[in-house]
């Protein structure tokens, strides 16, 4: 964990060149971990996917760049930069529209 201000968009842009050079099409960097919260910035070039995962008791998470689909058995949910969604407490799975950044905070101790 860092005192240093993260820059959002520097770190997305980084990490997008990071997933587009990954053979699974991903890169990831935890910004934030403490006991009661963890926040990390995925990157997932297009076409790319987090396959259907369990969700964590209480998550958002906040397009920085790019279109992403998250998606539960019953419901999908579109975002583009700047919106900001709670993950749904199922199963779900994220998948990359086109090149993109999420922010994805987690809550520990829910």
């Amino acid at each position: 964990m860092s005192d240093d201000i993260t820059d959002l968009p520097q770190l997305a842009a980084r990490l997008l060149d990071d997933a587009k050079a990954a053979k699974a099409g991903r890169a990831a960097e935890t910004i934030l971990s403490g006991l009661v919260q963890r926040a990390t910035v995925i990157a997932l070039s297009s076409g790319s996917a987090m396959n259907e995962h369990d969700s964590p008791a209480s998550a958002t998470l906040q397009v920085l760049a790019g279109h992403i689909r998250l998606s539960t058995q019953d419901r999908s949910w579109e975002a583009r930069p700047g919106q900001f969604l709670a993950v749904p407490p199922q199963r779900h799975g994220v998948e990359a529209l086109e090149d993109s950044a999420i922010l994805l905070t987690v809550a520990l101790n829910d």
